[in-house]
Protein backbone atom coordinates (compact mmCIF):
# COMPACT_ATOMS: atom_id res chain seq x y z
CA UNK A 1 0.00 0.00 0.00
CA UNK A 2 1.03 3.73 -1.08
CA UNK A 3 1.95 6.10 2.19
CA UNK A 4 -0.83 8.31 2.47
CA UNK A 5 -0.38 11.64 3.69
CA UNK A 6 -1.26 13.29 7.03
CA UNK A 7 -1.69 16.36 8.52
CA UNK A 8 1.09 18.67 9.23
CA UNK A 9 3.22 16.51 5.98
CA UNK A 10 4.88 18.97 4.06
CA UNK A 11 3.13 18.33 0.46
CA UNK A 12 5.06 16.33 -2.05
CA UNK A 13 6.80 19.01 -4.49
CA UNK A 14 5.95 19.12 -8.32
CA UNK A 15 6.33 20.60 -11.17
CA UNK A 16 4.16 19.51 -14.41
CA UNK A 17 2.85 19.92 -17.60
CA UNK A 18 -0.90 21.85 -17.60
CA UNK A 19 -3.74 21.22 -20.18
CA UNK A 20 -2.70 24.66 -21.31
CA UNK A 21 0.69 23.91 -22.44
CA UNK A 22 2.42 25.57 -19.86
CA UNK A 23 3.68 24.46 -16.06
CA UNK A 24 2.29 24.39 -12.81
CA UNK A 25 4.09 24.05 -9.80
CA UNK A 26 3.54 23.48 -6.09
CA UNK A 27 5.86 26.53 -4.92
CA UNK A 28 4.68 28.27 -7.38
CA UNK A 29 1.35 28.55 -5.36
CA UNK A 30 3.33 28.79 -1.89
CA UNK A 31 1.20 31.11 0.27
CA UNK A 32 -1.80 30.42 -1.22
CA UNK A 33 -4.41 27.29 -0.47
CA UNK A 34 -4.36 24.70 -2.84
CA UNK A 35 -6.95 22.21 -3.32
CA UNK A 36 -5.39 19.21 -5.51
CA UNK A 37 -7.98 16.29 -6.49
CA UNK A 38 -6.54 13.24 -8.10
CA UNK A 39 -9.12 11.74 -10.30
CA UNK A 40 -8.47 8.93 -12.58
CA UNK A 41 -9.07 9.93 -16.23
CA UNK A 42 -10.63 12.73 -17.77
CA UNK A 43 -13.80 12.61 -19.89
CA UNK A 44 -14.90 9.46 -17.74
CA UNK A 45 -18.68 10.05 -16.03
CA UNK A 46 -17.53 10.18 -12.53
CA UNK A 47 -14.06 12.13 -13.10
CA UNK A 48 -17.08 14.78 -15.43
CA UNK A 49 -19.12 15.48 -12.67
CA UNK A 50 -16.31 15.79 -10.18
CA UNK A 51 -14.30 18.50 -11.85
CA UNK A 52 -17.73 20.45 -12.63
CA UNK A 53 -18.51 20.46 -8.66
CA UNK A 54 -15.41 22.22 -8.54
CA UNK A 55 -15.60 24.27 -11.62
CA UNK A 56 -19.50 25.39 -10.20
CA UNK A 57 -18.10 26.09 -6.57
CA UNK A 58 -14.60 27.85 -7.83
CA UNK A 59 -15.57 31.39 -7.14
CA UNK A 60 -16.59 30.85 -3.55
CA UNK A 61 -13.55 28.35 -2.94
CA UNK A 62 -11.51 31.30 -4.40
CA UNK A 63 -13.35 34.51 -2.07
CA UNK A 64 -12.29 31.61 0.48
CA UNK A 65 -8.70 32.00 -0.64
CA UNK A 66 -8.28 28.46 -2.30
CA UNK A 67 -6.98 27.62 -5.32
CA UNK A 68 -8.16 24.65 -7.06
CA UNK A 69 -5.98 22.09 -9.36
CA UNK A 70 -6.86 18.53 -10.76
CA UNK A 71 -4.06 15.76 -11.55
CA UNK A 72 -4.42 12.86 -13.64
CA UNK A 73 -2.00 10.91 -15.56
CA UNK A 74 -3.61 11.69 -18.89
CA UNK A 75 -1.84 13.70 -21.56
CA UNK A 76 -1.99 17.83 -21.70
CA UNK A 77 -3.80 17.17 -24.80
CA UNK A 78 -6.79 14.89 -23.40
CA UNK A 79 -6.59 17.83 -20.31
CA UNK A 80 -7.19 20.33 -22.75
CA UNK A 81 -9.80 18.45 -24.66
CA UNK A 82 -11.49 17.96 -21.02
CA UNK A 83 -11.44 21.69 -20.21
CA UNK A 84 -12.64 22.60 -23.86
CA UNK A 85 -15.52 20.31 -23.29
CA UNK A 86 -16.69 20.99 -20.25
CA UNK A 87 -15.66 24.43 -19.75
CA UNK A 88 -13.12 24.07 -16.68
CA UNK A 89 -12.10 27.30 -15.48
CA UNK A 90 -9.16 25.79 -12.54
CA UNK A 91 -5.64 24.40 -14.03
CA UNK A 92 -5.20 20.59 -14.82
CA UNK A 93 -1.90 19.00 -14.67
CA UNK A 94 -0.81 15.79 -16.09
CA UNK A 95 1.17 13.58 -14.52
CA UNK A 96 2.10 10.74 -17.17
CA UNK A 97 4.51 8.63 -14.94
CA UNK A 98 2.48 9.09 -11.75
CA UNK A 99 5.39 10.02 -9.60
CA UNK A 100 3.59 12.84 -8.36
CA UNK A 101 0.32 10.78 -7.44
CA UNK A 102 2.23 7.60 -5.50
CA UNK A 103 4.49 10.88 -3.53
CA UNK A 104 0.76 11.74 -2.46
CA UNK A 105 -0.49 8.41 -1.67
CA UNK A 106 -2.85 8.54 -4.28
CA UNK A 107 -1.76 5.74 -6.75
CA UNK A 108 -2.01 2.57 -5.97
CA UNK A 109 -4.16 -0.34 -5.34
CA UNK A 110 -7.64 0.22 -4.81
CA UNK A 111 -10.90 -1.61 -4.73
CA UNK A 112 -13.32 -1.67 -7.72
CA UNK A 113 -16.15 -3.75 -8.53
CA UNK A 114 -15.04 -6.30 -6.10
CA UNK A 115 -11.62 -6.39 -7.36
CA UNK A 116 -7.98 -5.13 -6.10
CA UNK A 117 -6.85 -2.97 -9.12
CA UNK A 118 -3.93 -0.95 -9.31
CA UNK A 119 -4.62 2.60 -10.14
CA UNK A 120 -5.88 6.50 -9.35
CA UNK A 121 -6.72 6.37 -5.92
CA UNK A 122 -9.58 9.44 -5.75
CA UNK A 123 -8.28 11.94 -3.09
CA UNK A 124 -8.07 15.47 -2.39
CA UNK A 125 -5.38 17.41 -0.61
CA UNK A 126 -5.85 21.01 0.86
CA UNK A 127 -1.93 22.29 1.49
CA UNK A 128 -1.65 24.97 3.36
CA UNK A 129 -0.04 28.43 2.13
CA UNK A 130 3.41 27.15 3.90
CA UNK A 131 2.85 23.73 1.41
CA UNK A 132 2.13 21.50 4.31
CA UNK A 133 -0.48 19.30 4.25
CA UNK A 134 -4.04 20.57 6.24
CA UNK A 135 -6.04 17.89 4.94
CA UNK A 136 -5.74 14.52 3.21
CA UNK A 137 -8.82 12.59 2.26
CA UNK A 138 -8.57 9.38 0.08
CA UNK A 139 -11.02 7.32 -1.20
CA UNK A 140 -13.58 9.85 -1.80
CA UNK A 141 -16.84 9.94 -3.86
CA UNK A 142 -16.73 11.16 -7.06
CA UNK A 143 -20.48 12.64 -6.43
CA UNK A 144 -21.31 14.87 -3.49
CA UNK A 145 -16.95 15.05 -2.75
CA UNK A 146 -17.23 19.40 -3.14
CA UNK A 147 -20.20 19.58 -1.18
CA UNK A 148 -18.60 17.35 1.95
CA UNK A 149 -14.98 19.33 1.29
CA UNK A 150 -17.06 22.71 1.45
CA UNK A 151 -18.44 21.69 4.59
CA UNK A 152 -15.64 20.13 6.33
CA UNK A 153 -13.97 23.30 5.78
CA UNK A 154 -16.42 25.55 7.28
CA UNK A 155 -17.18 27.07 3.91
CA UNK A 156 -20.74 26.35 4.46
Amino acid sequence: MTDRLKPGDPAPEFTLPTDDGGTLSLTGLHGRKVILYAYPAAMTPGCTKQACDFRDSLASLQSAGYEVVGISPDKPAKLAKFRDRDAITFPLVADEDKAVLTAYGAYGEKQMYGRTVTGVIRSTFVVDEEGRVAHAFYNVKATGHVAKLRRDLGLD
